[in-house]
């Protein structure tokens, strides 16, 4: 599975990049909002760090405007996906864009009917918000199985599953058991995988250890 970072933090993403464990990055509205800073050129920052696919959302509702601003975007540089609600307008919009090269990223789904429309529309990626789901009482890995299923079903839908709205680490590992292509993690959640006390303990006790041999290894 891949692993995407979901903020419009140049600085942590630089960061995190260095790990070697980024596939690519998504943002939104909200994200480049708490930056402060000028939209494209945040947008341009991170697709010069990262070689894979960034998501930058169009800010339109129609279709004709999302393709507009859809085409603004893709020429910030060769790896920016666009983003679009999943909307009929959007998944019109996605259709044009996918027609003429651009990756696209259909946002905001939350049922398998609607990823299906999504991937028949040219998704690249569609990305079904799984914490939301969770918030209101609904079983958000649940639309990550039944979209690999139906994906599977069909060898013409090439869309990659994107979970997205990732709260915690299990919804990381539970998105990989079922299936889903990449999963989009905040920074907290991305270094959280990392974590566990039993890690910890194990190497305090192995520097401990080290110590007490007087020895160095430089």
């Amino acid at each position: 599975m891949k692993f995407f970072v979901d903020t419009a933090d140049v600085a942590e993403i630089k960061d995190l990049a260095a790990s070697g464990l980024l596939d690519g990055v998504t943002t939104n509205p909200s994200l480049i909002a708490k930056t402060g800073r000028d939209f494209k050129q945040t947008i341009a920052e991170i697709c010069a760090v990262i070689e894979g696919p960034v998501s930058a959302e169009v800010a339109a509702v129609d279709a004709e405007g999302m393709i507009r601003e859809g085409r603004i975007l893709a020429q910030i540089a060769d790896n920016v996906a666009v983003k679009v609600p999943l909307t009929m307008d959007g998944l019109k919009a996605c259709r044009v864009l996918s027609a003429e090269g651009t990756m696209v990223n259909v946002t905001l789904c939350f049922t398998a009917n609607q990823a299906l429309l999504a991937a028949k529309a040219g998704a690249t990626f569609v990305s079904p918000f799984i914490g939301r789901l969770d918030d209101i009482g609904l079983d958000g890995m649940q639309v990550i199985r039944e979209i690999r299923a139906i994906y599977d079903n069909y060898d013409d839908l090439a869309t990659d599953i994107l979970a997205a709205s990732i709260r915690t680490v299990n919804h990381v590992k539970d998105a990989a058991i079922a299936g889903a292509d990449v999963a989009t993690i905040p920074p907290a959640i991305l270094k959280a995988l990392v974590k566990h006390p039993l890690t910890d303990a194990g190497l305090a006790t192995f520097i401990a250890d080290w110590k007490k041999t007087g020895q160095t290894i430089s």
